[in-house]
């Protein structure tokens, strides 16, 4: 059972390392988007696997946290060269990452740790990020642009609300939209 119990963990590394490989690979070829799947698989399984043989930890979750930057930042650097982005968009990938880096610059002073929330928003903007290759090859640049980049505004601004308001860390925090 021991052995087990770091599945999940292994489950984020495994996505860290996958993640760094998608960089050596032809975006949007067979071999990326199959890694690419890999990555989306254990995001879903590392969290389920975890809560289904009660070895979540805050060790698990902060590196399903830093599994999910490295992820996004991967995709970023992947995607933001061969996308032809407009000034806007551009602007408000920046705004957004402002927003994070300091609900993380919050949470550290107030917690002394990082301070990644796993949000129902948030989750909703990792499936949209993720939903990227698909999204935009069904909607185009512009439609995509906007869906994604409305709910990692949204995400991020209550995820810095919630390090501001709160007086402990509590990274399952469901949002305020499920606060009783």
């Amino acid at each position: 059972m021991g052995q087990i119990k770091h599945i999940p963990n292994i489950l984020s590394a495994l996505r860290i390392l996958c993640s760094l490989l998608l960089l050596a690979l032809q975006p949007l070829s067979a071999m990326f988007l199959g890694l690419y799947l890999i990555c989306g698989a254990s995001d879903v399984l590392d969290g389920y696997v975890a809560r289904k043989t009660n070895s979540t930890s805050s060790l698990g979750a902060s590196i399903d946290s830093v599994a999910d930057v490295v992820f996004i930042t991967v995709l970023l650097v992947v995607f933001l060269p061969i996308l032809q982005l407009s000034l806007w968009v551009i602007c408000w990938i920046a705004a957004i990452a402002l927003i994070r880096l300091g609900s993380l610059l919050v949470g550290y002073v107030k917690y002394h740790a990082l301070s990644f929330l796993h949000t129902y928003a948030n989750k909703a903007t990792g499936l949209a990020l993720f939903s990227f290759p698909f999204l935009y090859s069904i909607s185009g640049l512009t439609t995509t642009s906007i869906i994604i980049c409305g709910l990692a505004s949204c995400s991020a601004i209550e995820e810095l609300l919630i390090n501001i308001q709160s007086k402990e860390l509590l990274r399952d925090d469901a949002g305020w939209m499920f606060r009783k």
